[in-house]
């Protein structure tokens, strides 16, 4: 599917809307055309500073939150790659902490695009070059990279002896690209997943992970044997244990007893977990406790189970809580399933997602925990018609935007509001809120 960008800046949006003409060649899958736009280029991906690189399904950019945040604790300059980019195009590319500005980035794109006219790559290729380039320019201590989708083929997945690298939580998503067909490959969704986001591994390189069913463990151990993968997985080379109070964390190097995140969510104490497993798996860069807990504190990573401000949406349902989540697959149905038990609150559910993903995914895990389902579309994206969500025993209605949903809302008096099931629509949700994020 196509992603979508729009800039208030004349010059990218000039950029982007040569972006937005771009797509992926039926049927090209690989990384030939990535290394192709790069060399030409001058290779900036080889000249960058050394880089944590995470995969995952759900969990890799909080992860890679956790990671920044700690970093920056202890006084480095980091540059990250984020994605998608939830308000603004910016928001993918940091620089040193700061979020690329825009003479900057339609400089980066028109010199990509340019050096591109040939090659038919993707928007997400351009992207990944426009980042390299920029990191490679302007100095700094560490990257931090978060993998686009999968892993084997990611654009990113290019560098050839990242730092340490990372797998977050695994989950089923993203099927058609990540499960189509291939020799060699293993047949167990799962496993194949696992084989999909573990591309990113290379010999003699920390390849830390959370902990998956044993099946999938087996394999991720075999293939890293086999290629002198130095693999750390969660329960075995390293311990958390998450309590009510502290993450209690173990491993090689001992012990730490670290703060529980601000960011909403037990899951959320997982991937603060797997980012100090991360850290504590390189011997380059030095990281203090206090740097640890600090960072952990100071994380945040919009629209994760965020409690939106005081803005124009909100005020349409004056004193009542609105929380807003992208997740859009099982595993996140899950975690948002775990944060509604634990807070007792049942809220409103306002539901979009797009076409391609399975409304089952939420619903399954939430539906006995919200008091009404309004339907809402994903604004500039196909989205799942109101009869995808038939036969569900709660209250369902439709409305055709957020505004008009909460106004509907207000008048039922509610406890609390929960809008979910889209990453797209969570960043028109922060935008038309006036929290775009910085």
């Amino acid at each position: 599917m196509k992603d979508f960008a729009v800039s208030d800046s004349p010059a990218v949006q000039a950029q982007l809307d040569r972006l937005a003409a771009l797509s992926l060649p039926q049927g090209r899958i690989g990384l030939e055309a990535i290394r192709t736009l790069l060399a030409r280029l001058g290779d900036p991906h080889l000249r960058i500073a050394p880089a944590f690189h995470v995969a995952g399904t759900n969990g890799k950019g909080s992860t890679c939150a956790f990671l920044r945040a700690i970093l920056e604790a202890q006084g480095y300059k980091v540059h990250a790659i984020t994605s998608p980019h939830l308000v603004r195009y910016n928001e993918r590319i940091r620089i040193a902490g700061e979020l690329v500005g825009d003479d900057e980035l339609a400089s980066l794109l028109a010199e990509v695009l340019d050096a591109a006219h040939d090659l038919e790559v993707s928007f997400f290729e351009t992207t990944i070059a426009a980042s390299f380039l920029a990191f490679a320019r302007h100095p700094a201590d560490v990257c931090v990279i978060e993998v686009g989708l999968g892993g084997r083929f990611d654009a990113t997945n290019v560098l050839p002896a990242p730092l340490v690298c990372g797998m977050a939580t695994l989950g089923i998503d993203h099927e058609r690209f990540l499960l189509a067909p291939e020799d060699g490959t293993p047949a167990e969704p799962l496993t194949r997943i696992a084989f999909e986001k573990a591309g990113i591994r290379r010999p003699h390189v920390p390849l830390v992970t959370q902990n998956y069913p044993h099946e999938v463990a087996a394999f991720l151990q075999s293939l890293a044997a086999s290629e002198d993968v130095p693999l750390q997985s969660r329960d075995a080379e390293w311990k958390a244990q998450v309590t009510r109070d502290a993450i209690w964390f173990e491993d090689r190097h001992g012990s730490l007893t670290l703060p529980l995140p601000e960011m909403p969510g037990a899951h959320q104490a997982d991937n603060a977990a797997l980012a100090v497993a991360m850290l504590r798996a390189q011997d380059v860069l030095k990281i203090d406790p206090h740097a640890f807990a600090e960072g952990i504190r100071a994380a945040r990573w919009p629209a994760r189970m965020q409690l939106l401000g005081d803005g124009p949406l909100t005020a349409l349902v004056p004193g009542t809580p609105v929380w807003l989540d992208g997740g859009h697959n099982r595993d996140a149905g899950l975690a948002l399933e775990a944060f509604l038990r634990e807070r007792g609150q049942a809220p409103h559910l306002i539901l979009g997602m797009i076409a391609g993903k399975d409304p089952a995914a939420l619903l399954d895990p939430l539906h006995r925990l919200v008091e009404s389902v309004t339907l809402v579309p994903v604004p500039g994206h196909d989205c799942h018609p109101p009869e995808a969500f038939a036969g569900w025993s709660l209250p369902t209605s439709s409305a055709p935007d957020v505004a008009t949903a909460l106004r509907d809302l207000e008048k039922l008096a509610p406890r609390a509001v929960l809008i979910a099931g889209s990453l797209y629509l969570a960043g028109a949700v922060l935008r038309d809120n006036g929290e775009v994020p910085d």
